[in-house]
């Protein structure tokens, strides 16, 4: 007679759980109009332990600047905000990891559409949110430090959020030069997981054994999606509906008839180029 351990019925509870949730995703895809940025944007910002990673987040600002998605991005973190409370703090905690990047990251509208949302998020400095976790992470002071500097940006003039910009676009690439930042998630062979935790100081990480193994599937899996859709992205970049996110791509500048650009009459054209023919 087999006996199962809790830790290993656990496991397979977690492992049905994932599945029934990811089937669920692929109707909603065939049968609703849901886009893949709306579904990857739901899964970055829900209850996770963790918080949207540097790969994530990259692909939805890039996918932002596609106007359907943005909007879809947008609401999802407006709602996000708004429920705000005590006990399910991590899903709004998450949105204002992903809108911090997408304020300096992603198209400069963003900046223009949260001050709407000022109130919103004094109200979660307000709330004086309080809670350490087992390992002596200060949640509530991150959630506290993250919500002031998201109200710095939003009421920053456009000189200073451009520098904002420019130094974030910096310090992003740097960081990308060391590897793999947004890998924090590895399975070992008894199925639990370890993380680099080189990004926690910043936004933290799991408690348990049991909730990082839940962690792993799910950040697996967003990784997978945040893969697809940078694909669908480069097959887009030639569309006259897809407007190129010039300013994270090197040897570019922003000349194209973008929605979200200051400039009303622009192409993309190579910084490379212009300077031979000059």
């Amino acid at each position: 007679m087999v006996i199962t351990s809790p830790i290993s019925f656990h496991k397979f509870k977690t492992q049905a759980s994932f599945y029934l949730k990811e089937k669920i995703k692929t109707v909603r895809l065939v049968l609703t109009d849901v886009t893949p940025t709306e579904l990857l944007t739901e899964e970055a910002t829900n209850g996770n332990p963790w918080p949207p990673d540097t790969q994530t987040m990259g692909v939805i600002s890039r996918a932002a600047f596609e106007v359907d998605d943005y909007w879809r991005i947008a609401e999802i973190l407006h709602q996000r905000l708004l429920k705000f409370d005590r006990k399910n703090w991590r899903a709004s905690y998450n949105a204002l990891v992903l809108l911090e990047h997408l304020i300096t990251h992603g198209p400069k509208r963003f900046a223009e559409e949260f001050k709407s949302d000022e109130d919103v998020i004094r109200e979660i400095l307000r709330n004086n949110f309080q809670y350490i976790d087992e390992k002596g992470f200060n949640w509530g002071l991150r959630v506290r430090k993250l919500s002031e500097r998201i109200l710095e940006l939003l009421e920053s003039d456009q000189a200073q959020l451009n520098e904002e910009r420019s130094r974030a676009r910096k310090l992003t690439r740097e960081i990308k030069g060391f590897g793999s930042f947004g890998q924090r998630c590895s399975t070992t062979n008894n199925g639990s997981c370890l993380g680099d935790y080189s990004s926690s100081t910043t936004y933290g990480i799991c408690n348990s054994d049991q909730l990082e193994y839940k962690s792993c599937l799910e950040e697996k899996e967003v990784n997978k999606k945040a893969k697809v859709i940078t694909e669908k992205q480069k097959q887009k970049q030639n569309s006259k509906h897809f407007w190129v996110n010039a300013d994270q791509e090197d040897g570019y500048s922003i000349e194209e008839n973008h929605p979200f650009c200051e400039n009303e009459l622009e192409t993309t054209t190579s910084l490379l180029i212009s300077t031979t023919d000059s």
